[in-house]
C-alpha cells in the first residue's frame, strides 16, 4: 500500500514539472511574437518599443531600464515644452537659416541637456554643491550653453546682431537648476534682458517680415512656459530624490541610456545639468603698466630737480652768500635821475590800439579722430562707479549695484551696460550708441549729449532727464509706468509701454517735439502741436 502512494506521488510531480515546462516554453514563444518597434517621425525608434524587442534572459537579475511611459510627471511636462514650443522655434529658425539655425540647434541641445538633468534629479540623492559629482552633472550644459553664447563672438552680420543677441541673453535662463530659492524670478529677469534685443527685431520687422516677428514671439513662449513649469513644480528650487539611488550610478544610467524626446533625440544628444556660463575675462587694468621711457626721464629730471631745492634749503642762511649787495647808488627808488633815464613803453603805431594786447583767438578742439584714446575704466570709488572709455565692446559690461552707489558713464561709445541691483541713480554724458539696462533706481536716470541712446527698466524708476539726446529709445517695465520724463533739445525720443497681455507686444508712443506757443492774457501759453489726418 504504501509502494502503491509513493508511486501516484512521483508521477503527479512529473506531471506538474511537465506542465511547468509547458507554461515557461509559452511565455517564451509569445516575447518573441511580439510587435516589431515603432518608429518616431524621423525614424529613430522609441524607448517603449525597443524595450519590447529582446525578451529578458532567463538568467537575468537586474531590472529593465523603465519605459518612457513611467516617466515622473515632472519630466514629461518638460518634454511637452521641448515638443510644442522648442520645436516650433527651432522650425522658425531653420526657415530664416545662417547663423540663426546653427545656434538654435545648440539650444535644443541645451534643453536636451536639461532633460537629462531632471531625470537624474528624479531618480538620485543630491550631491555636495562643492563637490566634482556635481559639477561633472552639470558640465554637458553648461557647454551646450556656451555655445549659444559664443555665436555672438562667430556672427559677424550687423544685421543679425540683435537676433544673436536675445538668443544669447535668454539662453541663461536654464541656468534655473542651480538656483535657490526662486528659480522662476531668476528666469523672468533674464527675459527681461532678452526682450531688450528682441524687442529691436520686432520694432524693425513688425512691418517687414513677419516671419521674423513670429520667431521672436515663439522664443518668448519658451520661456514664458518655463516660467509656469517652475511655479508649477520647482517653486523653491530643484527638488532631488532623498531616497534614490547614488548620482554616480544615476549619471552613469543616463549616460548609457537613449533619450527619447518624440523625435528630437536624434538632434538632442544627451547632457548633463545646466549651470550659469562661465563669467566674461577680465578687463584690462592699466594702473600697473610700466612707465614708458619718457615718463622715467620726466621722472629722473624732477627728482634731481627736487633734490636740488632741498639741498639749498639744508643750507640756511649760507644760502644767501653767493648774491651781490646792490650799491645805493644803483637803486631808482632812491635815484630820481635813474627813474628819468630808464625806457618807457613803446606805443603801437596804430591809431585804434589801445596799448593792451588783444586776446588770442580761442582754439579749436580737435576732432574725435585725431584725440588720443584713454584705455576704458571701470572701478569703485567709494560709492561712485565710474565707466569710461569703452568703444564696440562685444559683450555687455555688468555691475554689480547696491542702493547707495551712484554710477558715472562718460564717452562708452556702441557699448551695452547692464546693472544689477537697486542704485541710487546713474548720469550717462557724451555716450553715443549706450544700451543700458536696470533694474531699479531710487532716483534718476540723467542723460546728456547721448546720440541713438537706449534704456530698458525691468524694476521701477522715477524720472529721466533727457538733454541734448538725438534718438532715444525707453522700454518701460509694468512697475514704471508712473515714471515722469523731462526732455530738453531731444529729437526722436519713443517711449515704449509693456502690453497687458503676455501674447501681445510692446507699444511705441513718440514725445512731442513740435510746441506751438502764444500770448494769452499778457501770458505765454505753449501747448503740443497735434496732426490729424
Amino acid at each position: 500500500m504504501q509502494a502503491s502512494h509513493d508511486s501516484l506521488l512521483t508521477r503527479l510531480v512529473s506531471r506538474l514539472e511537465a506542465a511547468t515546462s509547458r507554461l515557461e516554453d509559452i511565455a517564451s514563444s509569445a516575447t518573441s511574437f511580439e510587435a516589431p518597434p515603432s518608429t518616431t517621425p524621423n525614424g529613430s525608434f522609441s524607448a517603449s518599443s525597443t524595450a519590447k524587442v529582446s525578451g529578458p534572459s532567463p538568467q537575468a537579475t537586474t531590472p529593465t531600464p523603465p519605459k518612457a511611459s513611467s516617466l515622473p510627471p515632472a519630466v514629461e511636462e518638460f518634454e511637452t515644452i521641448i515638443n510644442g514650443d522648442v520645436k516650433p522655434y527651432l522650425n522658425l529658425s531653420q526657415e530664416l537659416g545662417g547663423p540663426i539655425a546653427e545656434q538654435a540647434s545648440s539650444v535644443s541641445r541645451a534643453f536636451a541637456a536639461q532633460r537629462r538633468v531632471l531625470i537624474i534629479s528624479t531618480q538620485a540623492k543630491k550631491p555636495e554643491v562643492s563637490s566634482s559629482l556635481y559639477m561633472e552633472i552639470l558640465k554637458e550644459l553648461q557647454q551646450e550653453m556656451q555655445r549659444v553664447t559664443e555665436a555672438r563672438e562667430a556672427s559677424r552680420d550687423p544685421k543679425l546682431k540683435d537676433h544673436i543677441s536675445m538668443v544669447a541673453d535668454g539662453i541663461g535662463a536654464l541656468s534655473w537648476v542651480a538656483i535657490d530659492p526662486k528659480p522662476a524670478d531668476f528666469v523672468v529677469e533674464v527675459l527681461g534682458g532678452a526682450q531688450f534685443y528682441g524687442n529691436r527685431v520686432l520694432k524693425e520687422y513688425k512691418e517687414k517680415d513677419q516671419t521674423q516677428v513670429r520667431w521672436v514671439q515663439a522664443y518668448y513662449k519658451i520661456w514664458r512656459s518655463l516660467i509656469s513649469y517652475i511655479k508649477a513644480h520647482y517653486v523653491t528650487g530643484l527638488t532631488w530624490n532623498k531616497d534614490g539611488i547614488d548620482p554616480t550610478q544615476a549619471l552613469e544610467n543616463s549616460r548609457s541610456d537613449q533619450p527619447t524626446t518624440n523625435g528630437t533625440s536624434n538632434s538632442l544628444p544627451p547632457s548633463g545639468a545646466g549651470a550659469p556660463p562661465p563669467p566674461p575675462p577680465p578687463l584690462p587694468s592699466f594702473d600697473n603698466a610700466p612707465p614708458s621711457s619718457f615718463q622715467q626721464a620726466v621722472s629722473t629730471s624732477s627728482n634731481a630737480d627736487m633734490g636740488a631745492v632741498f639741498d639749498q634749503l639744508n643750507r640756511g642762511e649760507d644760502v644767501t652768500k653767493g648774491l651781490r649787495k646792490v650799491d645805493r647808488s644803483e637803486m631808482t627808488h632812491k635815484n630820481p635821475s635813474l627813474r628819468a633815464n630808464a625806457p618807457g613803453p613803446v606805443r603801437s603805431d596804430s591809431s585804434s590800439s589801445t596799448g593792451r594786447k588783444s586776446p588770442n583767438p580761442p582754439k579749436k578742439p580737435k576732432p574725435e579722430a585725431m584725440r588720443q584714446k584713454k584705455p576704458p575704466k571701470k572701478e569703485l570709488d567709494g560709492n561712485k562707479w565710474l565707466i569710461e572709455n569703452f568703444e564696440n565692446e562685444q559683450r555687455p559690461i555688468e555691475i554689480e549695484a547696491q542702493i547707495q552707489h551712484s554710477i558715472l558713464i562718460t564717452k562708452c561709445k556702441n557699448t551695452t551696460l547692464r546693472i544689477n541691483g537697486k542704485f541710487n541713480a546713474v548720469s550717462i554724458d557724451n555716450s553715443p550708441g549706450l544700451s543700458i539696462i536696470v533694474d531699479s533706481v531710487v532716483s534718476s536716470v540723467d542723460v546728456i549729449r547721448c546720440g541713438k541712446f537706449a534704456l530698458q527698466v525691468l524694476g521701477s524708476l522715477p524720472t529721466i532727464l533727457l538733454d541734448q539726446v538725438d534718438g532715444a529709445t525707453v522700454y518701460l517695465s509694468p512697475e514704471s509706468l508712473n515714471t515722469e520724463i523731462l526732455t530738453s533739445k531731444c529729437t526722436a525720443v519713443n517711449i515704449n509701454i509693456p502690453p497687458q497681455a503676455d501674447e501681445d507686444d510692446y507699444r511705441e508712443c513718440p514725445l512731442a517735439e513740435q510746441i506751438r506757443s502764444y500770448i494769452q492774457n499778457g501770458k505765454v501759453v505753449s501747448e503740443v502741436v497735434e496732426h490729424a489726418g
